[in-house]
């Protein structure tokens, strides 16, 4: 298991910083760079469960993970490196009505923790993300999330190699999950 350092941390967050300006300048192509060929890209579902009696009393009573789809129900989103460059390659086309004109973004990152991960190279992050959003001159929407991430270093640099997205909403009530968290 690898040490996780000060180096390491700050490394993370600059990752993570850089890859916020990377998407709020939609610079796509280049996103797509800090991910795996082999990436697994998540969005579940959120809803509100019934509560579980057997659980009462214990912090799983009001664990966030059953309120998270568990593949009995479709995920949001569910991608792969494929999915996620067919989508990266629509936002360039004159006829896709969700990237046409595209929305203004902005992304701040916060509450990153980094964790060894069992595999040599890799490591847990999380983090936690606010991206405001506005398009149309009049749709304006905060979505709020937390990140689960595998990062992988290769050939010296991080990777993100898995990815979950919270989103805190269980209704979404924005105009359009196509952005990227």
């Amino acid at each position: 298991m690898t040490e996780i350092t000060r180096d390491l941390i700050s490394d993370v967050e600059q990752f993570y910083y850089r890859e916020a300006r990377i998407l709020d300048n939609r610079e796509y192509q280049q996103w797509l760079r800090l991910v795996t060929t082999d990436v697994e890209y998540r969005v579940p579902v959120r809803y509100i469960p019934q509560p579980d009696p057997k659980k009462k009393e214990t912090e799983a009573f009001l664990s966030v993970e059953q309120e998270l789809s568990q593949g009995l129900e479709p995920d949001f989103r569910k991608e792969n490196f494929f999915i996620l460059s067919l989508r990266v390659m629509r936002a360039f086309k004159l006829n896709s009505w969700t990237d046409n004109p595209p929305a203004r973004t902005r992304r701040f990152i916060s509450n990153v923790e980094v964790l060894p991960a069992e595999q040599e190279g890799y490591y847990e992050a999380y983090s936690n993300t606010m991206i405001y959003y506005s398009r149309h001159q009049k749709d304006n929407h905060t979505f709020t999330a937390q990140r689960k991430d595998l990062l992988r270093l290769e050939k010296g640099e991080l990777k993100i190699a898995k990815r979950e997205v919270i989103i805190d909403w269980n209704v979404i009530t924005g105009p359009s999950l196509s952005i990227f968290y």
